[in-house]
């Protein structure tokens, strides 16, 4: 009884329970969770941020100046591309009405970094060895002149390259490219055909200088004029085949080339010089003593 009238005493001074009191739910704002988001009036709920725009790649990321320059440039490899496979397919094509009339334009784009070369795949394959070979007229100490005998140039290459593992670009190809060079622009009869056979003779001869000053077997002597000449040795036929070919080698001899100084490197020119010097003033020295026995031998005749 006096409980009942406490409570409702109780009631009386603090106002009935709330709902959530009689449900055993806590009253709003005394939760110890977080309080409620409130928006504003008609707001919708805030969501998670949306992707952003994608940014341009390749050239659509540059400015525009900058846009223009690649695309400027773009163009002009394009350009440049094209052209130098139209080039290359006239070079590498049979003669047709446009290489005869463009030849001269299309061999001016190719020569020299540009040039094909076809004859290691079929359906003609070299099957021979071409050597070459050089001799050389050299001046005497008594003013004379003399001939040497030929010396194999391709010989003294195959033997550098022959158990060197890394053998230079000069050793395996000058030798080749530059008689490719020579027979490429030059006649049958040893015309140069414009100024590319010019250039070979000039490519061949300092070779051959070069390559003589060298040789220790010389003794020093001064090159006069040089000759080259290919020789041409056709592989023999292999031991499993019942093919018959002729083996003989062929020879074709280049002209007689004089030396000149700017075919020698300065160091040569200057031992060249010397040697000259050398010749002249023993030549001299020579001549006054004939003079001076000649003089003695009339003296004493009188």
């Amino acid at each position: 009884m006096d409980a009942d009238v406490e409570k409702d005493a109780d009631e009386v001074r603090n106002g009935p329970p709330a709902a959530e009191e009689r449900d055993g739910r806590s009253p709003v704002g005394t939760s110890d969770g977080p309080p409620p988001v409130v928006t504003g009036a008609g707001s919708p709920p805030a969501g998670p941020a949306g992707p952003s725009e994608p940014a341009g790649v390749g050239i659509m990321a540059l400015s525009l100046p900058y846009q223009v320059v690649a695309a400027v440039a773009l163009a002009v490899a394009g350009v440049f591309v094209c052209v130098h496979l139209a080039m290359v397919f006239l070079h590498v094509a049979p003669s047709n009405t446009l290489t005869k009339r463009h030849g001269q334009a299309v061999d001016d784009w190719v020569y020299p970094e540009f040039e094909q070369n076809w004859k290691l795949f079929a359906p003609n394959p070299l099957q021979q060895n071409i050597s070459v070979e050089v001799r050389a007229e050299l001046a005497t100490a008594g003013g004379g002149r003399r001939t040497t005998g030929w010396i194999d140039l391709t010989a003294q290459d195959a033997a550098a390259i022959r158990h060197n593992p890394m053998p230079s670009h000069t050793q395996q190809n000058e030798l080749r490219r530059a008689v490719d060079f020579y027979l490429n622009s030059h006649s049958d009869d040893d015309s140069p055909n414009g100024l590319r056979g010019h250039l070979s003779e000039e490519y061949m001869r300092r070779i051959a200088v070069l390559r003589l000053d060298a040789d220790d077997s010389l003794d020093g002597s001064a090159v006069r004029r040089v000759q080259l000449r290919t020789v041409t040795r056709p592989l023999p036929a292999p031991r499993w085949s019942t093919e018959k070919n002729d083996v003989t080698p062929s020879y074709r001899d280049l002209p007689w080339w004089k030396v000149t100084d700017a075919d020698r490197t300065d160091a040569d020119r200057t031992d060249a010089d010397r040697t000259d010097a050398d010749r002249t003033d023993a030549g001299r020295t020579d001549a006054g003593r004939t003079d001076a026995g000649d003089r003695s031998r009339a003296e004493a005749g009188r």
